[in-house]
C-alpha cells in the first residue's frame, strides 16, 4: 500500500488533443438525442442538464484525474438532492468510466486511492439510499473495474516501452563510446605511431647533420615515408568516419591495411637506435583478420615503446609463435624502463583494450634484470 501511495504520475500525459473535442462533440449530441428522445424519462431536464455539466470533464481527465473524478461522482451524489431522493441520471452518463480509465492510467498513487475511495463511495451511498439494488452497484463496480484494469495495463505497458526505448538508448550509446575507443586505439596505433617514427628520425637527422650529410638524407627519406604512409592512415580513418549510415564500408576500410606477415618491416634498426630482430614460428596464415591486425598492432606500438622511452637499449625482440588454440606475442628490449614506463598511457590502456575486445590479455612490466616485456595472448578465433 505504501508503495502504491508513493507511485508518481505517470510521464507523457497529453494536456489536450483534436479527438478529446470530438469525443465532447459526440458526448454532447447523444446526450441531447436521449434527453429529448428517451421514453418515460423522469426529471428530463435535470438529467439532461447534469450530464451536459459532466461532459467537459472529458478535457481534462488526464491532467487532473482525481479532481474530475470527484467533480463527476460527486455532482451524481448530490443530484438526489434537487429530485427529492430521486436518482435522475441519463444512460449516457457511462461516459465517467473514461474517468476512471484515466485515474489508473495517468494519476499518481495517491491520486488513484482516493479516487477509488471516492467512486465505491458514491455506489455504497448509492446502495444505502437504496437509489440502486445491491445487484447494481456490483455491475457498477465490475465496469469500474475493467476500465481501472484497462488503465493500469496500458500505463505499465508504457513505461515497460519507456525503459526499452531507455535501454535501446543506453545501448547506442555504449556502442558509440565503444566506437570512439576503437578510433582512439586506431589513431594511437597507426597516426601517433608514424608521427613517433618522424620524430625519432628528424632527431637523429639532426644529430648527424654536421658528421654525415648521408645519414642525414637518409633520416629525411625515412620521414618522407612516414609521412605518406600517416597520410594515407588518416585518410583510411577519414573514410570510414564519412561514410554513409548503413553503407558497407570499402573493402579497404573493412580489411586492416598491416597483418602479421608485415612485421617484418619492423626489423632492422636505426642509425644509433636498437636493432629490432622479429622471428614469426607457427602458423598464421588462416587468422582471423582482427586477430591478425591486432597482434601487428599490438608489436608496432611495443616496438614504438620501446624506441622512446627504453634508455641504452640496444635489441627489441618480436617474437609471435601461433599453435592450433591461440596467437602469442612477446616483445623485450634490454633497456632501461624510462619515466614514461611507470604509469600506464593511452598506449599500454589501447593495447589493453584491444586485446579484451577480442578475449585475449596484454600484460607489460619491467624485466627482473633489465628491460621491459609486452606479451599478448589472443585466441586463435576471436570472441
Amino acid at each position: 500500500m505504501r508503495a502504491l501511495w508513493s507511485e508518481p504520475r505517470a510521464p507523457g500525459a497529453p494536456v489536450r488533443v483534436w479527438r478529446d473535442w470530438l469525443l465532447v462533440a459526440v458526448l454532447v449530441v447523444a446526450v441531447v438525442l436521449e434527453g429529448v428522445l428517451a421514453p418515460d424519462l423522469r426529471w428530463r431536464v435535470v438529467a439532461t442538464v447534469l450530464a451536459l455539466a459532466l461532459v467537459p470533464t472529458m478535457l481534462w481527465r488526464r491532467t487532473r484525474p482525481l479532481l474530475m473524478v470527484a467533480i463527476a461522482f460527486g455532482t451524481c451524489g448530490l443530484s438526489p438532492l434537487v429530485t427529492g431522493g430521486e436518482l435522475a441520471e441519463l444512460q449516457t452518463t457511462g461516459f465517467l468510466t473514461i474517468l476512471a480509465y484515466a485515474l489508473f492510467r495517468w494519476g499518481s498513487g495517491r491520486e488513484v486511492v482516493l479516487g477509488s475511495g471516492i467512486m465505491l463511495g458514491r455506489l455504497a451511498v448509492s446502495v444505502v439510499l437504496q437509489q440502486i439494488t445491491l445487484g447494481m452497484a456490483a455491475v457498477g463496480v465490475l465496469v469500474l473495474s475493467v476500465a481501472a484494469a484497462c488503465g493500469v495495463a496500458l500505463r505499465y505497458r508504457s513505461r515497460a516501452r519507456q525503459r526499452e526505448l531507455e535501454a535501446r538508448q543506453r545501448e547506442l550509446e555504449t556502442v558509440a563510446l565503444l566506437e570512439r575507443e576503437r578510433l582512439a586505439r586506431d589513431l594511437h596505433d597507426t597516426v601517433a605511431h608514424h608521427v613517433s617514427a618522424i620524430a625519432i628520425r628528424a632527431q637523429a637527422g639532426l644529430a648527424t647533420l654536421a658528421a654525415n650529410p648521408d645519414a642525414a638524407a637518409d633520416a629525411l627519406r625515412v620521414i618522407e615515408a612516414e609521412a605518406t604512409r600517416t597520410l594515407a592512415e588518416m585518410r583510411t580513418i577519414v573514410k570510414a568516419l564519412r561514410r554513409a549510415e548503413g553503407a558497407q564500408p570499402p573493402a579497404a576500410v573493412r580489411a586492416p591495411g598491416e597483418r602479421i606477415a608485415d612485421l617484418g618491416a619492423l626489423a632492422g634498426g636505426a642509425r644509433g637506435g636498437p636493432v629490432v630482430d622479429v622471428a614469426i614460428d607457427g602458423d598464421t596464415t588462416d587468422l582471423p583478420p582482427s586477430v591478425d591486425s591486432a597482434i601487428y598492432r599490438l608489436a608496432q606500438e611495443s616496438v614504438t615503446n620501446a624506441r622512446r622511452h627504453a634508455r641504452h637499449a640496444t635489441r627489441i625482440e618480436v617474437r609471435v609463435a601461433a599453435d592450433d588454440t591461440s596467437v602469442r606475442l612477446r616483445v623485450t628490449d634490454d633497456g632501461e624502463a624510462g619515466p614514461a614506463f611507470g604509469s600506464p598511457g593511452y598506449g599500454l590502456v589501447g593495447m589493453t583494450e584491444r586485446a579484451d575486445l577480442l578475449g585475449g590479455t596484454c600484460e607489460a612490466g619491467p624485466n627482473p634484470d633489465r628491460g621491459w616485456t609486452v606479451t599478448a595472448v589472443l585466441p586463435r578465433r576471436a570472441a
